[in-house]
């Protein structure tokens, strides 16, 4: 387990785990009121600020159940939160659905896993090795 600590705006939510299986903490909207129309992008506050330690992350993803019911969904998936970002966490919802959609104070609105990272060095090579999928992709599987 790891701390990461948070400074939070006044009455803001804490995200949380709902259940002990539980990988992502899920994050809650603190604006008042908005709404989200059909093809609509709206960028909802979180009240929180976080200081990840080095080498971590955090995504933030979209709620399963807001996606099947109502067609919302957070546009950048997974949006990545660097460990040195030290602003509020905003969520892009978009709204894919065929309703206006209303995020209200304290609504569940994504869901934020943390994650350790690792940073990558090049290694300019003239050849790769070969796998017997190679170069298969984009439905090389079948249906």
């Amino acid at each position: 387990m790891i701390e990461i600590k948070i400074k939070v705006k006044s009455d803001a939510k804490l995200p949380e785990y709902k259940s002990e299986g539980s990988v992502g903490m899920d994050l809650y909207a603190y604006n008042d009121y908005e709404e989200i129309n059909p093809g609509e992008i709206k960028l909802i506050d979180t009240g929180l600020f976080i200081e990840i330690p080095e080498g971590y992350e955090a995504q933030v993803r979209p709620r399963s159940g807001l996606a099947l019911n109502h067609g919302i969904t957070v546009l950048n998936t997974p949006g990545t939160i660097d460990w040195d970002y030290r602003g509020e966490i905003k969520v892009i919802l978009i709204n894919l659905g065929r309703q206006k959609f209303i995020v209200r104070k304290n609504d569940r609105i994504a869901q934020m896993v943390v994650m350790k990272t690792e940073r990558a060095v090049w290694k300019s090579v003239d050849e790769l090795n070969e796998t017997k999928r190679s170069s298969g992709g984009f439905g090389h599987t079948g249906i």
